[in-house]
């Protein structure tokens, strides 16, 4: 399931990025070459608007699969509940020995004299 849905998204993602790279800034659309764009097959007003069509909604699959993956990874589906943030179990520490003398506290932070700069 994981990995259809990572196909998927892969697939949209990149159509998408196709989409938005083909579009004109000035909203011409495939105006790439004579003025018409894509030839005589669309006016330059009928490209632009399948292209934003198209980029809406390859944006709103995007989002679907996005939304479907982390539910999917959560486990949300599948009932398990693992948090990605969430620590493991540290093992405890081992206890010492019983002949061995405790550990020194730290040496509390003591100040180093300040250094006089020289006087000319």
């Amino acid at each position: 399931m994981i990995t259809f849905l990572l196909i998927l998204h892969l697939l949209v993602t990149l159509s998408l990025i196709a989409v938005v790279l083909i579009q004109r800034s000035e909203g011409g659309g495939l105006g790439i070459g004579s003025g018409q764009g894509l030839g005589s097959f669309m006016t330059g007003r009928g490209t632009a608007n399948l292209l934003t069509r198209s980029t809406a909604i390859l944006a709103a699959l995007f989002m679907i699969l996005s939304l479907a993956l982390a539910i999917v990874n959560k486990g949300g589906i599948h009932g398990g509940n693992h948090d990605v943030l969430a620590h493991p179990d540290l093992p405890a520490l081992p206890a010492p020995l019983p002949n061995q003398p405790p550990a020194p506290a730290a040496a509390p932070h003591t100040q180093l004299p300040q250094q006089q700069p020289p006087h000319k």
